[in-house]
């Protein structure tokens, strides 16, 4: 059997130094064969090469006589040169710009000034009457002229510093975005939707140990605090259920003790303080339980459960109703969502005598209201009446206002879909809790 080989984890460091080295060793090879490619299918003009030519040709015609001068000249011109032997003083005339210069070659010579290669007589920007001349001395009196340059031309070495940059800043560009958004963007977006998702029945490894040695170490110490997170939290939930069940003896004690009081008044009072500790233990003890309940997400028609509910809570003597589609099929988890909009709509009921729910369905969300003709609650309080435990008994003060835990079952379950809950004023008096789910 083939053995492999592990591949070693690198830290983004490192796959940043590999990443350099790889550029560079494209920039070196592509360059190369861009401006070898530019070179012969363009015949870009090599300006070293042709003082090269002129400074060779006048070493030669500076040992020539004049009529030899003469037909050397002839012989080059013949070729396309444009060669001519002028007296020295014509160097009088020579300047280092040009008004009919374009830009780009400014640039050009500035960027890349010519390095190698014989001087030529003047410099390597040297224009007569407007037009720029690649000229060598010839003794002590002539110059050997060339005149007929292209009017634009690119030289070849800016040709290659042109092309080096042009494929270092492509490579550059290209290899880092992908390397950005392979290793660092995109580890990071995963972690960042999983957290969004993640809840305490998500498990304690919810976040994918894998990529670059630090975006490993990200996810390990994220997953390890989920962990202490879930440890707190059933610690929590077994303190509560101990407590729980030492006071159900207590309690059961004073309720036979409850009844044998001989006074009416005083049993009744007894009676109904005992129900309502025992209450408060169970709703109490159903929050914690239904926080830690594992339930996958399924398509549900959501229309259909709110409908539902409306209908049960009128068969029992409320005055509630539906408004909105007859289906839709959003993915949720079924047991949640019904718990959530049924104490939305128990809130309602409780508090006012008619209650409206409505759907609607927009292109990013799925918005359900329940309305309520209540006493509402103050706005200074809607901030904290999802906090469990929390009552606004002064705005709730015609109905039982409960243990404070709807609200917050509410909150916790549309924030586990990844939605929103918004309590708001209805007009003229009332009401409006709204819930926004994302319909992807």
């Amino acid at each position: 059997m083939k053995r492999k080989w592990p591949l070693p984890k690198l830290t983004i460091y490192g796959q940043i130094t590999v990443t350099i080295v790889l550029c560079l060793i494209v920039v070196i090879v592509a360059s190369a064969r861009l401006e070898r490619w530019v070179q012969e299918d363009y015949g870009v003009t090599n300006l070293e090469a042709l003082s090269n030519r002129i400074t060779m040709m006048a070493s030669v015609l500076a040992r020539a006589s004049p009529s030899e001068r003469k037909v050397i000249v002839e012989v080059a011109n013949r070729a396309g040169w444009g060669l001519s032997v002028t007296p020295i003083a014509l160097a009088d005339r020579f300047d280092n710009s040009s008004p009919n210069e374009a830009y780009i070659e400014r640039l050009t010579d500035w960027l890349s000034p010519p390095d190698s290669g014989p001087l030529p007589y003047g410099g390597w920007k040297t224009f007569l009457d407007g037009r720029r001349v690649v000229s060598a001395k010839i003794g002590e009196t002539d110059l050997l002229l060339l005149e007929r340059l292209p009017e634009a031309f690119v030289r070849s070495d800016a040709l290659a510093f042109g092309s080096n940059y042009l494929v270092a800043l492509v490579t550059l560009i290209i290899t880092m975005s992908v390397f950005a958004i392979w290793t660092i963007t995109r580890p990071l977006r995963r972690i960042a939707a999983v957290a969004m998702r993640v809840d305490i029945s998500s498990g304690p490894t919810v976040f994918p140990e894998h990529g670059s040695v630090e975006i490993v170490a990200l996810a390990r110490a994220l997953n390890a605090m989920q962990n202490r997170i879930l440890g707190m939290i059933q610690a929590r939930t077994t303190m509560l259920r101990g407590i729980s069940h030492d006071l159900r003896t207590p309690l059961t004690r004073l309720r036979l003790r409850a009844d044998r009081v001989g006074e009416s008044d005083v049993k009744d009072a007894l009676l109904a303080d005992i129900e309502r500790i025992d209450r408060l233990l169970g709703e109490s003890l159903n929050y914690l339980r239904d926080s830690q309940q594992v339930e996958e997400p399924e398509r549900v028609d959501l229309a259909s459960v709110i409908k539902t509910i409306c209908d049960e809570f009128h068969d029992t003597g409320h005055d509630m109703s539906y408004s909105g589609p007859d289906r839709f099929i959003l993915k949720v988890r079924p047991l949640a969502m019904t718990r959530a909009i049924t104490n939305l709509c128990e809130n309602g009921a409780k508090f006012g005598t008619q209650v409206k729910v409505s759907m609607s369905v927009g292109s990013d969300f799925v918005t359900i209201d329940v309305a309520d003709n209540g006493p509402g609650i103050p706005e200074q309080h809607r901030h904290r009446v999802t906090e469990p435990f929390y009552k606004v008994d002064a705005a709730r003060s015609g109905a039982d206002p409960g243990f404070g835990l709807g609200l917050s079952i509410v909150a916790e379950i549309v924030q586990t879909h990844q939605g929103r809950l918004e309590l708001l004023d209805r007009r003229p008096t009332g009401l409006l809790a709204r819930v926004k789910l994302p319909t992807q």
